[in-house]
């Protein structure tokens, strides 16, 4: 794995965070809570930004949407209760399946 996957990856678990802040924060109603969530997306931005200094862009987007959405899924199932449903959980198949495809090509 290279530093710039590294990166990505990073960027992936910021932006998993920042998306729990968000709940958390109840529509900025709590305030500490929503700092978090935009200081913790700027990070994750940040990061993403220098992983593309030595990755090609749509790869390291691609990656880190899927990962981000299939993270901040199984986080919010496991931190708050919330549920998907099967077409949900197909959504994130086809997800998967499309990056495994980028990165084949």
């Amino acid at each position: 794995m290279s530093i710039y996957m590294g990166y990505v990856l990073g960027s992936v678990a910021l932006d998993i965070l920042a998306n729990l802040a968000l709940e958390k924060s109840n529509g900025f109603a709590r305030r500490g809570w929503g700092t978090a969530a935009v200081l913790l997306i700027m990070a994750a931005f940040a990061l993403l930004a220098l992983a593309v200094t030595g990755m090609d862009l749509f790869i390291a987007y691609a990656v880190w949407g899927v990962l981000s959405i299939l993270g901040t899924a199984l986080a919010v199932w496991l931190v708050f209760g919330h549920r998907l449903n099967l077409t949900s959980w197909l959504g994130v198949g086809i997800l998967i399946l499309a990056i495994l495809l980028i990165r084949l090509g």
